[in-house]
């Protein structure tokens, strides 16, 4: 299943449901379509099928949105817990194909902490994802910390995905559209504004001085982000108070992904910001195809150790693999 010039293909944002957690936001926030949801929910010969086809060797299995960030208390760590145990049994079941990012109980900070601990110890996982907001609140809240700094503690990065944004927003920005054009709400730009913010306002918080290993990924080649960082630099030293360097800060703590973004001028602009080094082969299986990740690979105007770094050296130094 390697590429033309030999490159073992690893993807790291492709997505499954557990059947217990997406039935409770059935007919709520799943706004799936049957085919979609059909492969979401399936983790055997459809998905390997498709991997073979598409020409991916291994999927780093995560959760889709929405996940245990819109549950609470007991609820949510009880939840997360079986997820993460029942994605344990898929990934022994196929370890040469599939890794995985845990599901985290985020409502409950400490909780969380100890399941990415436990996930990572037991199971092997390597990291966790998050779905946006945690019941209408930003990561960066102090509250949150013990998550973040657990993962640098245990080497692993947390990668930080869209959901639906908070309703304030959605009612302030999209309300007059998304009857005709409800991809605005996601893909189409609801969850790039919605998780650049949560990346722009880690770096603000100051969570990466307390924790200076921790590594992030970001999704769809960075939501925007590598594009503006000059300009985000420059707008934030001219305050009473500059920051010492946004973008330098978010280039040594930030790794990107090319799930669901597949241009040349957006990848291009990302590796001269970023670096190779920091850029790791996504599709977003199965909103996405993976033969169009792979195809569009094949092309890219790389040299051949480049695209090898991106479609799975630099999967392999981040998680261990």
């Amino acid at each position: 299943m390697a590429t033309s010039d030999g490159s073992r293909v690893i993807a790291i944002e492709e997505h499954y449901f557990d059947p217990a957690l997406s039935a409770l936001f059935a007919g709520r926030d799943v706004r799936t379509p049957p085919p979609i949801r059909d492969r979401l929910l399936d983790v055997g010969a459809l998905r390997l099928k498709e991997m073979d086809e598409g020409g991916i060797d291994v999927q780093v299995l995560s959760h889709g949105a929405p996940a245990t960030q819109k549950l609470e208390g007991e609820t949510a760590v009880a939840m997360a817990r079986e997820v993460n145990d029942r994605l344990a049994g898929i990934v022994s079941a196929n370890p040469d194909r599939f890794q995985g990012f845990a599901a985290l109980p985020t409502a409950e900070p400490a909780a969380a902490a100890d399941e990415l601990d436990r996930c990572v110890s037991e199971f092997g996982f390597k990291g966790a994802m998050v779905h946006g907001l945690t019941n209408g609140a930003f990561l960066d809240e102090k509250r949150f910390w013990p998550i973040f700094e657990r993962a640098a503690a245990l080497g692993v990065p947390l990668y930080m995905h869209p959901s639906i944004p908070h309703e304030d927003v959605i009612q302030a920005y999209y309300a007059d559209y998304i009857e005709a054009f409800p991809g605005l709400l996601t893909a189409g730009w609801g969850f790039t504004v919605e998780t650049a913010t949560q990346g722009i306002r880690l770096v603000l918080s100051g969570v990466f001085d307390a924790c200076p290993d921790l590594k992030i990924i970001l999704g769809h080649l960075g939501e925007g982000l590598p594009f503006l960082l000059w300009r985000i630099d420059q707008a934030l030293s001219r305050t009473e108070t500059p920051l010492e360097s946004f973008r330098e800060t978010f280039r040594e703590h930030f790794y990107i992904t090319t799930s669901g973004n597949f241009s040349d001028p957006a990848l291009l602009c990302s590796a001269m910001e970023m670096g190779t080094d920091r850029i790791l082969f996504s599709v977003d299986y199965p909103f996405v195809v993976n033969k169009d990740g792979t195809d569009w690979m094949e092309r890219i105007p790389f040299s051949t150790e480049d695209r090898r770094k991106i479609l799975h050296g630099n999967a392999e130094r981040l998680l261990g693999m």
